[in-house]
């Protein structure tokens, strides 16, 4: 079974500012509730090629996975796969202008379980969408506070 969660928001913020924060893997614990750690494989800043390792606690385990850019255009769209880890999954993310201002957000992540994972891919499904859910909420709130309490906190 294929987990396929696709989750977005929109965030009052011009997408070249969402784009910029979201993209930058050093941001990610700011915004990403279960990620722990953020340790990067090769040099700053994020390109295609790029490689990531994130600690996270999800359903109660400690995971561990190396995620690797694989297709990256600023402002426009950033896909990451796992390099190493215990569920293949990619994440996508994609930023589209929307009205003054404003910035619709997805975030994507598909994977094939394999061995014990596919037995509970259909809970890992909801769990990933709620936490999706959680995370952009969390992002849409930082990135809209720093708006209001300094224009210039999220550079472009």
């Amino acid at each position: 079974m294929t987990v396929d969660v696709l989750t977005e928001t929109l965030i009052a913020r011009p997408r070249a500012q969402v784009a910029a924060f979201a993209a930058d893997p050093d941001n990610v614990p700011a915004w990403y509730e279960n990620i722990r750690s953020v340790e990067w494989k090769t040099a700053r800043p994020a390109r295609v090629g790029s490689r990531i390792a994130f600690v996270a606690r999800f359903l109660g385990r400690r995971l561990a996975y190396t995620y690797e850019i694989t297709e990256f255009v600023p402002g426009e769209r950033m896909v990451m796969r796992t390099a190493e880890g215990p569920f293949p999954m990619e994440t996508s993310y994609t930023w589209e202008s929307s009205g003054e201002g404003k910035t619709r957000m997805t975030l994507r992540n598909r994977g094939e379980p394999s061995g014990f994972s596919r037995l509970v891919a259909p809970f890992m499904a909801s769990a990933i969408r709620s936490a999706n859910r959680k995370d952009l909420a969390r992002l849409k709130a930082l990135l809209e506070r720093s708006a209001r309490v300094a224009p210039d906190a999220v550079q472009d």
